[in-house]
């Protein structure tokens, strides 16, 4: 069997949006290019897997603070190169190697900033998932009673939750991966209210999607449209945040099972 071959391209702009870091009508743009050409999405969506499992191996260091030892030193590294008599004295080189020192110092303080920002972010995430795997552990074992809207009714219950939520509302479907909607219900969530969809394929198994707002300042630092993998008592989940909503697709499959299906969301939301 031989391996796929991707076309070649250093775009950075491709690289940007794999990283979340355009802004909504350059992303529109990347969009727009990838829908035209399947395989550069091809490729383009091999990074993001690749990114993904980057981040999740390393999850525990991206949201480490800097040690207390290296703000000390570049604290003192700042502060012996604020005297102008030292800039003087050392001139040419020195001075170069200075300012080197002091972007470093510079780098370290903006990334401790960065470092808090995304710690509370991972606080509210953790919140969020842990919320959207209660909700599927309460729900997901009801025999009549699973959801308040049945999908029959699928219209109302997309209008409906949509104007709770105060945000049009997408419901995915996950047909093409064997899983059919169950219907739907509103749910309270920590400032505003959440929505909760169920899906079940041919083996009685359920997988839910959970959505809701999500604080602007705690959004960014989740990171925005960045997958995040959480696991609680067997219960797995995906979950990511875009232009300010949360989402998580939760359930009791394996990892790479429940990507596929959080893949499909997020494709169509």
């Amino acid at each position: 069997m031989t391996e796929p071959s991707f076309p070649t391209t250093d775009d950075p702009e491709l690289h940007a949006y794999v990283d979340g870091r355009l802004d909504p009508l350059r992303q529109a743009a990347v969009e727009a290019r990838l829908a035209g050409d399947p395989a550069l999405a091809h490729q383009v969506h091999a990074w993001k897997a690749q990114r993904l499992a980057l981040r999740d191996m390393h999850a525990d260091v991206l949201e480490q603070t800097v040690p207390p030892h290296l703000l000390q030193a570049a604290q003192i590294l700042h502060t012996r190169s604020n005297s102008v008599a030292r800039w003087q004295r050392w001139g040419g080189m020195a001075a170069a190697i200075l300012v080197a020192f002091g972007a470093g110092w510079a780098g370290h303080v903006q990334w401790q900033d960065r470092a808090v920002a995304t710690a509370n972010g991972s606080r509210v995430a953790g919140q969020f998932v842990h919320q959207a795997v209660l909700a599927h552990s309460v729900y997901v074992p009801e025999v009549r009673h699973p959801v308040e809207v049945e999908a029959a009714q699928q219209q109302h219950l997309v209008q409906w939750l949509s104007k709770r939520l105060n945000r049009p509302l997408k419901l995915p479907s996950l047909a093409p991966s064997g899983y059919e909607l169950v219907g739907g219900r509103l749910l309270p969530g920590e400032n505003s209210a959440r929505a909760q969809f169920m899906y079940q394929n041919a083996n009685g198994e359920r997988v839910t999607l959970y959505v809701g707002a999500v604080d602007g300042a705690a959004g960014k630092g989740m990171g925005e449209t960045a997958f995040r993998f959480a696991n609680e008592g067997g219960v797995a989940s995906f979950y990511w945040v875009e232009n300010g909503f949360g989402y998580a697709i939760t359930g009791k499959l394996p990892r790479p099972g429940l990507l596929v299906l959080a893949e499909a969301v997020y494709r169509q939301l």
